[in-house]
């Protein structure tokens, strides 16, 4: 994933959780706004209670593979929160991909 589609500052992280619509399941939670951009972003957040550094930034590893093939296929021009729920570590990539696009496909 290029720089480019990435939400980085500690403001935008916030806007968008306070302002954006949110979607839940067991394994995310997706936040999302629509942007003035012509390209959607994304951020990601494993918090710590999911493992050491090594397992959270596998996880973000995986998420941000899921998000650069789904990105091909579908373009809205928003911005998106990913935070990784404790349970999806049970989970393997496939099953974590399916979740975590359904999840993005619910957001029309």
């Amino acid at each position: 994933m290029r720089k480019l589609y990435i939400v980085k500052t500690k403001e935008q992280f916030n806007d968008l959780i306070h302002k954006g619509k949110c979607q839940k399941n067991k394994y995310f939670v997706v936040y999302s706004q629509k942007n003035n951009l012509e390209y959607d972003r994304f951020g990601i957040s494993v918090g710590k209670k999911i493992g050491k550094a090594v397992t959270r930034n596998k996880y973000k590893r995986k998420i941000r593979s899921i998000i650069d093939i789904y990105r091909k296929d579908y373009l809205k021009k928003e911005d998106y929160i990913i935070i990784l729920r404790n349970r999806a570590l049970t989970l393997n990539y496939q099953e974590l991909s399916k979740e975590l696009i359904s999840l993005l496909k619910e957001e029309n």
